[in-house]
Order: structure tokens, then sequence, then C-alpha cells
């Protein structure tokens, strides 16, 4: 794991939005096309938006999210609204390819494998779906599995991409914010239960390392 840090949240963004951009471009230098996971939630909007202000040819470029609520497409809870309104403004021309549209919809296969996968984290160590004692974990976890339905406690089922295809990434990124999202990753480096800390599956064994982007 390598940590980025960060004195503000815009200069956070801005840097990762290019190191993206950068990954995207080898991708379609290399073969013509490229592959992006990208996370939903609050803390990634402005991210999103100043990647979709990037110079590439998005035509190229394959999007999907990590996760999703099964929630309705326009719900403000959904995170293909958020990827339309922050990511796809600026990047018209990609094609984005969502998980669930009130049923399973996302063919994954075509933005397989991942060039890049930008997660998000939450305080609970969870990462994408992947929650801590979620209904459905180990299935996402378990080596094959590429996209699976896991049900957190209290909350509505999500689909989520599944850990190996995550650790697959060509590059990964953790976004983070605030103290106490910090002190979760601390503890997950600490952690010896993938179970537990979920985030475990892209912060262990990866070459190259996941690269952390932190701000205050």
């Amino acid at each position: 794991m390598i940590l980025r840090a960060f004195d503000g949240r815009a200069a956070q963004a801005e840097a990762l939005a290019e190191a993206v951009a950068e990954d995207l471009s080898r991708a379609l230098e290399a073969r013509g096309t490229a592959h992006l996971a990208v996370p939903g939630g609050s803390t990634p909007a402005t991210f999103l938006t100043a990647l979709g202000g990037q110079a590439l040819d998005w035509s190229r470029v394959v999007v999907t999210l990590t996760d999703e609520r099964q929630v309705a497409a326009d719900d403000a809870r959904s995170n293909a609204r958020l990827v339309r309104e922050t990511l796809l403004v600026g990047a018209t021309d990609a094609r984005f390819l969502p998980l669930w549209t009130g049923e399973y919809a996302g063919d994954v296969a075509e933005a397989l494998p991942l060039d890049v996968a930008v997660l998000g984290m939450g305080a609970d160590m969870h990462t994408a779906s992947l929650f801590p004692d979620a209904k459905g974990l180990e299935a996402a976890l378990a080596d094959g599995a590429t996209v699976a339905v896991v049900t957190p406690a209290g909350l509505e089922p999500r689909v989520t991409l599944s850990g190996p295809v995550l650790r697959a990434a060509g590059r990964r990124y953790l976004l983070i914010q605030g103290e106490e999202k910090r002190a979760a990753l601390d503890r997950a480096r600490a952690a010896s239960d993938v179970l537990e800390a979920p985030v475990r599956v892209v912060l262990v064994d990866g070459d190259p390392p996941t690269e952390v982007y932190y701000a205050a």
C-alpha cells in the first residue's frame, strides 16, 4: 500500500483524476480500449467531476461501478445517478455499464479485466459492497467470483464486483477522507481476517500496490 496525503479535498480529487487519466491513456495506447470501475457514495463526487474533465478519447473507455444499491436509477442513493451527474457530464462519449436498473443489468464481462478500480472505504472497513458480516460476503470473496449480491445488516441488497475482480485490476486506488476513515485504514491494515476488514482484499498482495489518496 502507498499512502498519498493531501492538504485539501480539491487537491486530492484533481491529483487522483490526473493519475487515473494517465492509467487509462496507457491502456488506450496498449489495447485501444480501457476499462474503469468507480465508486458511489458522497465522497467521490468531486473526483468524478474532475475525471470527466480529463482530455481522453472517452468513446473508447468502458465505465462501470464497483457496486450499486438495489434502488431505482433516479433514486438519490443510486451510484449510477451519481456517475451520470458527475463523470458523464464531461465524459459524454464514455460507455457506461450500470449494475442495477431494477434488476441485474450489467454485463460486466465487457468491462473486465479492469484497467483501473477506484474504491471508497467506510469507517467499518467495507469497500465496494463488501461489508463485514454481510450476507453473501464469503461468496463475493470466493475465487472465481465476478459479481455478487451482498446484503449488509439493516440495508437493502447490493450488487458488487467481487474481491477477486477488484484485486485483479491493473491499478487500484482507495479514496478516503476524514480522520475516522484514516483510523479505519490503520485498523484494516492491522487486521488478520478479510471477513472482519474486507478492504484488505485490495490492500495486501497487490502488484503494483494499491495507492491510497487521503485528505482530512
